[in-house]
């Protein structure tokens, strides 16, 4: 017989089961101490009043044999011990766990529970605050590295396809990179190892899901490679843009090139008018209000901006500046614009610079 996929704990409830194999997700202590929790008795054979058999993955031969018989029967409804020991990690006490273990401070029990798969990610992370790095690195101990391998493991993309990435601090880097899950960047700043790894830290103040309070918390540091990480985040708001640029010019200065604008973060940040010239989410009315300033260095600026509209391309052309000419010649994308250029031979070293150049300009320069 099979399992019904809609099955729940109150399916065993007051019924008799019985294990082939082993337990993975549980220890065999913390397996019957769940079974008690739920009034479910594990029996060490299969009897008349056994309904449901735990099919396990690691079997003796004698247990392959058994299960085989038990099959032929035809009266035993049979589960896999992945799905049995998910409903069982679903229905723990998230409190009652989390109280025991405070005040037991039973390290392999609070480690059993970190590698198990099947508990949920708040969970997962409530218990992570507990475990203690004894001031050593993710893989300096033994059991470091392995509450390092469960985190990665649990949030790593297509961790089949990289067997070994949760054994090396690579991976770490690698999660932060993939992840958007602001729970989980938040998690891996609180732990204790972090202080370890300045460029770890520096990849979540650059990172867009990380949360607004964690980015707060850099900006008290005062730690300048962690300022100067966020000011290249492109997605701060207005409040800690606000807070950044009092940090220094040079944090404002990297913020202005790189942040994502509006005519809020615009007006903050105009005082850089050089820096925010080279932004490449410059709208057309702030192009123009820059255009406005006749700065010589904000127009050079401008010209390098691979955005710039091309109107004001060609009114920058007008001023005859040849480092603007050159700059508008590597960085503007219309053809035409571009063959205009190509008539000078003073701009075919630009030209020849510009991805954006149609293939037959190029081929004119090859020859």
């Amino acid at each position: 017989m099979g399992y019904n996929l809609t099955m729940n704990l109150d399916t065993f409830k007051d019924k008799k089961i019985f294990l082939l194999g082993k337990t993975r997700a549980f220890t065999q202590e913390e397996f019957l101490s769940q079974l008690r929790v739920h009034k479910i008795a594990l029996v060490d054979e299969a009897d008349d009043e056994v309904t449901y058999i735990i099919e396990g993955r690691m079997m003796t031969p004698y247990e392959q044999n058994a299960m085989e018989a038990l099959y032929e029967k035809g009266v035993y409804s049979f589960v896999p011990l992945e799905v049995f020991e998910k409903l069982l990690a679903q229905e723990i006490q998230s409190n009652a766990l989390l109280m025991s273990l405070k005040l037991s401070g039973n390290k392999e029990r609070l480690k059993t529970f970190l590698q198990n798969e099947h508990i949920a990610d708040t969970l997962f992370f409530q218990l992570l605050r507990l475990y203690k790095w004894q001031g050593e690195d993710f893989f300096e101990n033994d059991d470091n590295r392995d509450i390092t391998a469960a985190l990665i493991s649990r949030f790593y993309e297509n961790i089949e396809r990289n067997h070994n990435v949760q054994y090396a601090t690579t991976g770490l880097f690698h999660l932060v990179e993939q992840t958007r899950n602001p729970e989980l960047l938040e998690a891996i700043v609180s732990l204790e190892p972090i202080a370890q790894h300045p460029k770890l830290l520096a990849r979540i103040a650059q990172h867009p899901h990380t949360p607004k309070r964690v980015l707060m918390r850099f900006l008290k540091t005062e730690e300048k490679h962690l300022l100067e990480a966020m000011a290249y985040n492109p997605h701060l708001d207005m409040e800690l843009l606000k807070e950044l640029v009092t940090k220094g010019q040079h944090f404002a200065q990297i913020a202005a090139q790189n942040c994502v604008l509006d005519e809020e973060v615009f007006g903050l940040l105009l005082p850089y008018a050089k820096d925010l010239a080279l932004n490449p989410t410059l709208d057309e009315k702030m192009q123009k209000e820059l255009l406005v300033l006749k700065d010589a260095e904000v127009n050079l600026a401008l010209a390098h901006n691979t955005q710039l509209k091309l109107p004001f391309a060609q009114q920058l052309l007008q001023s005859g500046d040849k480092a603007i000419h050159e700059a508008l010649y590597m960085t503007q994308k219309e053809e035409t614009f571009l063959e205009e250029g190509f008539k000078d031979s003073l701009n075919h070293s630009a030209l020849a610079k510009n991805p954006a150049t149609p293939p037959h300009i190029l081929e004119a320069l090859y020859q």
